[in-house]
């Protein structure tokens, strides 16, 4: 089929967008999308659902103090922004006032759709504004959500290797599912496809790290249909490269997550005060359309989608978007460098920071980038020989981050970056000096993040996911929290350095350990022997990859107020350990242990999970290290190589 002319049609309080491949209708002033006319089928949204309920933003926030408030958001005025035979762009906005004082949502929201000649699908974006003088408030959550017919779409693909036939909405309601002590966690008792029985449902084992992501989508039958969310860039989602979204889930729901708190907790969301202008594009994203009329090429669509995913990020950013604050290619910038590690304990020269993620982000502390939800991000990771090119990135002044996987820590250049439209910004070499006083002693695990690389249980039999049976992803099986018990039913876990294996006696999660239906809290031990002991201070680094509600305490070879290094309370707030994850907010402790406690021979250190009662509170430790005291003579060097560094960068 030729390229048609792209149409726009009035109808009552309807506007419709037709290109002859795809036809969009929505419901005017509000812009609700009611309907998706597509290869043969009059309305890929669901019809059993409210036409404000189909394809909608909507948005989670609270004043200072006050309670959650859920909302749709919709516009008060419709008008055309760009009209052609090629593209047409509509407006749906809203606009909010400060002077008119209350209790309403103080942005000015403007949701925008494109269609374009020829285009097998269309672009959304909106622009979220905040005007001067507003009363302060705290956005949590904001998505554009879209509910496919449930009688076509059971079939979804989020990566090469998680697709599956998924159950009904029906299957989910009391009688067909059972709910677990995850609310969103349901046991198919009786669903509609007798293939799911016993097998438990979870939105949340569906989630994908930003940088993993990037398509998701269904698969339709009768005709063969692929609805596909692609995001042809990250910049506009909080939280940074390793922020976890929602994807899919049962309902047939997709989801284009931009701004959320899930993974990290209250720390991510994005608290505005009295007064305080902001604005912010939010997009655009593609939603993309394919179909097949043979049955057996239906996994194609999956490959097809792929493919555009990549067409998208090429053309990224678009020129055809109207809006004057979507910055196209020729208004951005660009920074380029080389990323080095100064490890004198691994290496006497400089390593090349292979494979690092490297980015620019607003925060101006080390780690906040996990945490920063009001701006734009910029990431890439760097070649084997840890050169970058940070490309189209938005004029500003910006933190240079990063993390090199193997290293301990974050990294934040002293020297902020100007980045100028339609320039280059030359960074240089860069250095990261990870933390380290003295020698390692023992270490466990490896720094990446994340658990991998920890004992990970098989699933009970009872609250199978059969998509992660023999999967890399066992860890997305509900209910591995209660496996710990089941591995060590009588008594707490114990590791003996240079003799146990982190794969296979490492739990991945320090949780609390069942005991008679309670749960109590659990204290794991290290053993390790000690030749000789230096005078001074021992350092422990203890690198967590997600915390949630932990009383986390450390002691040395007893357990007694004098003994104990260490001590953090209600620790996390990321619900990793119930919704399936392997990392969330990654923290990094540095902790003193004086040489006085402990022992010429054996000894032993105390991880203690103190809270008791939860079944849900957890740390995943990334990887801890234990490292006798700096010798003066390297303290001396350090702090020469360190000065040395930094004259030279500057």
């Amino acid at each position: 089929m030729g390229k048609g002319n792209v149409r726009l049609i009035n109808q009552g309080p309807y506007v419709m967008l037709d290109n002859d491949l795809v036809r969009l209708t929505l419901l005017k002033p509000q812009g609700y999308l009611t309907g998706i006319k597509y290869g043969g089928m009059d309305n890929i949204l669901d019809l059993q659902s409210n036409e404000s309920n189909r394809g909608y933003w909507d948005m989670n926030w609270n004043l200072p103090g006050g309670k959650d408030r859920y909302q749709s958001v919709n516009g008060a005025e419709y008008s055309v922004i760009y009209n052609s035979n090629d593209k047409l762009e509509i407006s749906f906005r809203s606009t909010y006032d400060p002077s008119n004082k209350g209790t309403k949502l103080p942005l000015s929201i403007d949701i925008r759709y494109i269609l374009s000649s020829g285009v097998s699908g269309f672009h959304c974006y909106a622009i979220y504004e905040r005007p001067a003088g507003s009363p302060a408030f705290d956005l949590v959550q904001t998505r554009m959500v879209f509910k496919l017919r449930r009688d076509k779409f059971h079939y979804m693909a989020i990566s090469d290797e998680k697709q599956r036939v998924m159950p009904m909405p029906e299957d989910l309601l009391p009688g067909s599912g059972k709910q677990l002590i995850v609310p969103e966690s349901v046991l198919l008792v009786n669903p509609i496809n007798p293939d799911l029985k016993g097998e438990v449902d979870d939105k949340y084992q569906y989630s994908m790290d930003n940088k993993d992501g990037g398509v998701h989508g269904w698969i339709g039958s009768g005709p063969v249909i692929g609805f596909w969310v692609i995001f042809p860039s990250h910049e506009f989602r909080n939280g940074g490269p390793t922020k976890q979204n929602l994807t899919v889930h049962t309902g047939p729901t997709c989801l284009a997550m931009f701004h959320g708190t899930h993974y990290i907790g209250d720390d991510i969301v994005a608290q505005f005060e009295e007064g305080e202008a902001w604005r912010k594009v939010f997009g655009p994203f593609f939603v993309y359309l394919n179909s097949t009329s043979n049955v057996s090429d239906a996994y194609n669509l999956w490959i097809d989608a792929k493919k555009q995913r990549l067409l998208e990020e090429a053309t990224w950013p678009y020129e055809f978007v109207s809006s004057p604050y979507y910055l196209n290619a020729k208004e951005r910038g660009s920074a380029t460098g080389r990323l080095f590690v100064q490890e004198r304990f691994v290496s006497e020269s400089l390593i090349p920071a292979k494979n690092a993620h490297a980015g620019l982000s607003t925060a101006r502390a080390q780690g906040a980038w996990q945490t920063e939800s009001k701006d734009y991000q910029f990431w890439v990771q760097t070649d084997s020989n840890g050169n970058f090119t940070i490309k189209n990135v938005i004029p500003g002044v910006y933190g240079f981050h990063g993390w090199v996987p193997g290293f301990i820590g974050d990294f934040l250049d002293n020297t902020l970056v100007t980045i100028s439209e339609g320039s280059e910004t030359q960074l240089g070499n860069l250095t990261y000096v990870p933390l380290r006083d003295g020698p390692t002693i023992w270490e466990i695990g490896f720094p990446d993040r994340t658990v991998i690389g920890f004992y990970v249980p098989d699933v009970n039999p009872m609250y199978v996911n059969k998509l992660f049976v023999n999967s890399p992803e066992k860890f997305r099986q509900y209910g591995l929290w209660d496996r710990y018990t089941d591995v060590h039913p009588e008594s707490d876990q114990t590791f003996t350095i240079g003799i146990s294996d982190p794969k296979k006696d490492w739990f991945f999660a320090h949780v609390d350990r069942r005991v008679a239906d309670k749960y109590i809290p659990s204290t794991w031990t290290i053993k390790f022997l000690l030749n000789s002991i230096k005078n001074g201070i021992y350092k422990l680094r203890l690198a967590i990859a997600s915390a949630n509600r932990s009383d986390l305490q450390v002691y040395l070879n007893d357990m007694d107020k004098e003994h104990m290094v260490f001590q953090v309370m209600n620790l996390g707030a990321e619900n990793a350990v119930c919704r399936h994850g392997i990392h969330g907010l990654y923290r990094l402790f540095s902790i003193d242990i004086p040489s006085s406690l402990l022992l010429n021979g054996d000894n032993s250190m105390f991880l203690v999970q103190a809270r008791g009662g939860d079944a849900l509170c957890g740390i995943f430790y990334d990887y801890l290290r234990l490292e006798a005291p700096a010798s003066p003579a390297n303290s001396k060097q350090r702090e020469e190589l360190e000065s040395f560094l930094f004259d030279s960068h500057v």
